[in-house]
C-alpha cells in the first residue's frame, strides 16, 4: 500500500510501483481524500484519512499489507499502525516528520490561482493539524511494534531530520537511513529508495495477503 504526500495523488508512485509489484506482490496506490479522483468531502482530519485507508484494506479483503507512506501519507500510515496494527505487516515512512508542534507555526497559506488537483480546504485543515498535532499521536508511538523503516531526505529536505531520528528512537523495532535527496526521495533517487525498501520488505519473510 503506497500513500502519497499532500498535494499529490496515487500516480506519484508510478515511477517505482512496477518494480515493487514484481513477483508475488500486488500494489495499491489510492488517492487520499481531498486529492485526485477521491472524494473531496471537506473533512480532512488525519484520523479520518487513517480510517479511509483501514476501510479500503477491509473492502479489498486485505488482511496483511506492507504500508509505505510519504510525508502526509506517512503520517496517515503511522496513525493506522498505531490504531489498527493488525493489517500492517511492515511500515516504511519516507521523510515523515514527528508530530511536534511547529514553532513558529506555518503562516496561513495563500491559494494558488486556477483549478487545483486537490481540495484547498484540505491544505488549510492539514496545515492546522501540522501546526498543532494531537498529543496522542506522539504518546502512541510505542504502539507501532511492527518492523519500521524510516527514510530521511537529508539536509536539503525541509523536514527537520533530527525529528525523524527522534521518531526512530521511539519505535520499538525501527531502522533509520538517510538518502540525501531532499523531500522527494522516491522521485529524486528511485534506485536507492527501491534498494532500501526492497531490502526491508525481504522476500524471505513476506507473508501473502
Amino acid at each position: 500500500m503506497l500513500l502519497h504526500a499532500r498535494g499529490a495523488d496515487g500516480a506519484d508512485w508510478a515511477g517505482i510501483a512496477p518494480a515493487l509489484a514484481a513477483g508475488p506482490r500486488r500494489v495499491y496506490a489510492p488517492d487520499l481524500r481531498g486529492h485526485g479522483r477521491s472524494d473531496w468531502p471537506g473533512g480532512y482530519a488525519y484520523e479520518t484519512m487513517r480510517d479511509d485507508i483501514h476501510a479500503f484494506l477491509g473492502a479489498l479483503g486485505i488482511h496483511r499489507a506492507d504500508v509505505v507512506g510519504h510525508s502526509l501519507g506517512g503520517a496517515v500510515a503511522y496513525l493506522l499502525a498505531q490504531h489498527s496494527p493488525a493489517p500492517v505487516r511492515r511500515l516504511v515512512l519516507e521523510d515523515v516528520p514527528a508530530p511536534c508542534p511547529l514553532d513558529p507555526p506555518r503562516p496561513p497559506a495563500e491559494r494558488p490561482r486556477g483549478d487545483l488537483p486537490y481540495d484547498w480546504a484540505m491544505i488549510l485543515a492539514t496545515d492546522a493539524q501540522r501546526n498543532a498535532p494531537d498529543p496522542m499521536w506522539w504518546d502512541h508511538m510505542g504502539r507501532i511494534t511492527m518492523p519500521t523503516l524510516l527514510i530521511g531526505g537529508g539536509p536539503s529536505s525541509p523536514i527537520p531530520q533530527e525529528q525523524i531520528a527522534e521518531l526512530a528512537e521511539l519505535l520499538p523495532d525501527a531502522r533509520h537511513i538517510t538518502v540525501d535527496a531532499g523531500h522527494l526521495v522516491h522521485e529524486a533517487r528511485p534506485e536507492e529508495f527501491l534498494a532500501a525498501v526492497e531490502g526491508f520488505l525481504s522476500p524471505a519473510d513476506r507473508t501473502p495477503s
